[in-house]
């Protein structure tokens, strides 16, 4: 069963090197280097952003999932042992805040089921998000599909991008040309010197 699990998170450690490794240049200069911020997403295959969210949501669902297997293995514990008994020794096996000092610690196979229960618990919340994603996606494309041919498709974008706030001035336009809406009173004052 360890064997098993190992190979599996092998394998998505292995998975998520590779598309990390996809993202960056094959180039060796450190000038030539690509950041995130310099990546188009227009450039990485769809597998690869799918890959990355899964295992973003997998990775950071697991602390959580972590603690509540812990607190349900504890109650579970709690009320095998002792059927939620309030008292001193009942509360050996209770969740951390009402252990008592006389607390029994989890197993090592308890703690190997927690984690294998946390695994799975933040595996199926990233495989849930995958599916909703596609599915969506394949909504929206099957959507834009439908339509007549020759429509326009409008695709709204949030305020303040950088391709809404550059404003290029056509060259032939000189400045008696533009538009006067500028109000020059609120730039400061420059001191010629």
């Amino acid at each position: 069963m360890n064997r098993v699990i190992f190979s599996v998170l092998l394998v998505i450690f292995l998975l998520n090197s590779f598309s990390c490794a996809t993202t960056q240049g094959a180039s060796s200069t450190p000038s030539a280097t690509i950041t995130t911020s310099e990546t188009e997403e227009k450039e990485l295959p769809q597998w690869v952003k799918d890959m990355r969210r899964w295992d973003i949501i997998a990775f950071g669902s697991f602390p959580f999932a972590v603690f509540t297997s812990a607190v349900v293995t504890d109650i579970r514990r709690w009320y095998e042992n002792s059927n939620f008994d309030f008292s001193e020794e009942g509360r050996a096996y209770a969740p951390w805040p009402l252990k008592s000092s006389q607390a029994v610690e989890r197993t090592n196979e308890e703690i190997e089921t927690m984690l294998i229960t946390a695994a799975i618990i933040s595996a199926t919340l990233a495989f849930t998000d995958l599916a909703i994603v596609y599915l969506k996606r394949n909504k929206e494309r099957r959507r834009a599909e439908a339509l007549p041919k020759g429509t326009v498709i409008i695709n709204r974008m949030p305020y303040g991008t950088e391709e809404e706030t550059i404003i290029d001035t056509p060259p032939e336009l000189n400045e008696s040309q533009q538009d006067d809406s500028t109000d020059m009173s609120i730039l400061p004052d420059e001191d010629p010197q």
